[in-house]
């Protein structure tokens, strides 16, 4: 699951691969495996076994090519009858391997007829979803679909294929009080949107301890990575993506909770600057609790590596959202780092507790971390500004650029950290242009991080001065700036619609909620 959400994410952005050029070949051969997955569970593994067998010996010690074996699967799968004739596993393999995209399936069900529309479009969740020819993409796609009323996840025959055409047409459907599932296990390697009634079926019956104990692992953690990043592409709403978490307060298995940190980290980062993030963070705290007390603080002899990991994340995430215990816990850590005999021998403190020091405790423990240059994760203006006057101003040589830029990636984290950062630019331009003209790594990656991770009308308006201001003087970074104010742009339109969306949703939960706020709350 990891290596497929890996490649959702690298094949729905605008441009794949752009950054980092050596992943694309990593990414086709994954992207082949899955393919063969597929194939593996919709034609049935007799027939992929037997159509390779046969493969084997006509070509030994002789040349081939790829189209040879799929030739050889659509000879044994039209042989036992589990491809229509009309189709060919070449066919279907040229519409996925060909290209660095995959579909999303979006299943709208007409519940008075029993049937669904089923379109396909590009899967695109960074914005804006102006790709180019994405509407000549269209993929053979199974849809294997399971029913309430017959919740058989063994039987991975296709109901039927979408034969490379925008839309088609789903019959024989259950009635309008139960759901159905497209895409089961993620046998395809696509992601899979519904109509709004069959999401609130399906976070209903999760819900359940039918829920709980009859839908796989897998599914699960489909339903959930699917629900979320659909609505942050875009594509539904951020109210139905809420709903499909009620079921976590009782899931235990660490792969259904893999998409949530994902999830938190996206979100959360987003929506910083927002008066919504407090109430997220609440959320946040009140979602993650009672897994970490499952699991316990500490870890256990002999225990289990994921669930040693899945505490480690949800005490990472439960910190950085301001969980009492967390920060009462690293504070305790701290103190003793602070009265040891040698304090700069060694690090006593988990990585897990610096953050919330440094963000929620006092100016003394951050400027004793400052002292041994650990100064992550300040959330307080003030800490931002002295950290940026030693570094920068100051020339401090205890920093080096490599520390610098660490520094900056650490700003872009937290929207006072890059709002600071920006007005320290704003203030101090022509002294830091000075210094870090001869130095481009330096100076694009500092005008990236100040201008780029706003999300707000007003930050588009502050960096739209900042750019008319200073035009011409940006150098290297030219390209950089004006790249952030289009961004911007789209992240505000983002923000406009789903904000209110989001705050809604977290009001009505947070008021029904059954917790004790005061002892979630940092």
């Amino acid at each position: 699951m990891t290596v497929l959400y890996s490649i959702y994410y690298e094949f729905s952005k605008r441009y794949p691969h752009s950054r980092i050029t050596g992943m694309k070949q990593e990414s086709i051969c994954s992207k082949a495996e899955l393919f063969l997955r597929m194939v593996n569970y919709t034609l049935g593994y007799d027939t992929v076994r037997k159509a390779m067998q046969n493969f084997y010996e006509d070509k030994r010690c002789r040349t081939f090519q790829s189209d040879d074996i799929w030739s050889a699967m659509t000879i044994q799968a039209h042989r036992n009858q589990v491809l229509d004739k009309s189709i060919t596993v070449n066919e279907i393999a040229e519409s996925w391997i060909s290209k660095d995209r995959l579909p999303v399936v979006t299943v709208d069900r007409n519940y008075d007829k029993k049937e669904a529309t089923v379109s396909q479009k590009v899967y695109l969740r960074e914005r804006p979803h102006d790709v180019p020819e994405q509407d000549k993409m269209l993929w053979f796609i199974p849809l294997i679909v399971i029913s309430e009323d017959k919740l058989d996840f063994t039987d991975t025959t296709p109901k039927m294929w979408i034969k490379k055409t925008r839309e088609a047409t789903l019959k024989n459907l259950p009635d309008a009080s139960k759901f159905i599932i497209v895409n089961p296990e993620e046998i395809g390697p696509f992601p899979v949107n519904y109509d709004v009634a069959n999401w609130n079926l399906l976070a209903e019956f999760l819900q359940t301890e039918a829920g709980r104990t009859t839908i796989p692992i897998y599914t699960k953690a489909k339903l959930l990575h699917d629900a979320w990043n659909l609505a942050y592409g875009g594509h539904q709403s951020f109210a139905t993506a809420f709903n499909m978490t009620l079921f976590m307060r009782d899931e235990k298995d660490h792969l259904v909770w893999n998409p949530v940190f994902t999830m938190i980290d996206h979100i959360g980062r987003h929506i910083d600057s927002s008066a919504v993030h407090n109430k997220f963070e609440t959320y946040v705290r009140i979602l993650l609790t009672p897994l970490y007390e499952r699991l316990g603080s500490e870890a256990q002899p002999n225990e289990e590596h994921w669930k040693e990991n899945l505490r480690s994340l949800s005490k990472t995430f439960l910190c950085r959202a301001g969980y009492k215990p967390c920060i009462e816990r690293s504070q305790a850590a701290f103190a003793t780092w602070r009265t040891a005999k040698d304090p700069d021998a060694e690090t006593p403190v988990e990585n897990q507790y610096i953050c919330p020091v440094f963000k929620w405790g006092t100016q003394e423990e951050w400027e004793f971390g400052l002292e041994r240059n650990l100064a992550g994760c300040p959330a307080q203006t003030e800490k931002i500004e002295r950290l940026l006057n030693i570094t920068i101003l100051e020339s401090n040589g205890n920093f080096s650029e490599n520390d610098i830029s660490l520094i900056f990636s650490m700003l872009s984290g937290g929207s006072n950290g890059y709002t600071t950062l920006f007005h320290f630019l704003s203030n101090n331009w022509d002294t830091i242009k000075e210094r870090f003209e001869s130095k481009t790594n330096l100076w694009d990656n500092l005008i990236g991080t100040s201008t780029g991770v706003f999300t707000t009308q007003e930050g588009y308006d502050m960096v739209s001065a900042l750019y008319v201001k200073r035009q011409g003087e940006f150098g290297s970074a030219e390209h950089i700036i004006e790249k952030s104010l289009k961004n911007i742009k789209e992240e505000t339109k983002w923000s406009d619609e789903n904000l209110p969306v989001i705050e809604k949703w977290l009001d009505n939960y947070l008021k029904t909620a059954n917790t004790s706020a005061n002892k979630f709350m940092g």
